[in-house]
């Protein structure tokens, strides 16, 4: 149970992080949110935990397939607030078409040859 707490917390941190070095400098905030943190700790929990390669491969295969779906949710979102549309409402749609685009990946991956 202490190793599930230190995880949650070592994730959070890293979030909490992002989002105050965001309120100062956004550039660099953009910069911090898009390192594989969270990618990276997850291999790194997953690899502590099971010592599986062939898992871990696989993880870090359908991690970037996965990635692909939620890049224009990162164009959508700013042309969206430029606008004039509400922070909410924008992000509402971003999600959305996330999930559109996820729904896609794991409907057209499959029949395509990726392993997901």
């Amino acid at each position: 149970m202490l190793y599930l707490i230190i995880k949650a917390a070592v994730s959070g941190v890293i979030v909490a992080l992002v989002s105050e070095v965001s309120r100062r400098y956004a550039g660099l905030g953009g910069l911090l949110a898009s390192l594989p943190l969270i990618s990276v700790l997850g291999m790194v929990w997953l690899w502590r935990d099971t010592g599986d390669t062939a898992r871990l491969a696989s993880h870090a295969g359908a991690t970037f397939w996965f990635v692909l779906p939620s890049l224009p949710m990162f164009l959508l979102i700013p042309a969206l607030l430029r606008r004039g549309l509400g922070f909410y409402p924008a992000l509402l749609l971003g999600c959305a078409l996330t999930l559109a685009l996820y729904g896609m990946m794991i409907w057209i991956g499959p029949r395509v040859g990726l392993k997901l």
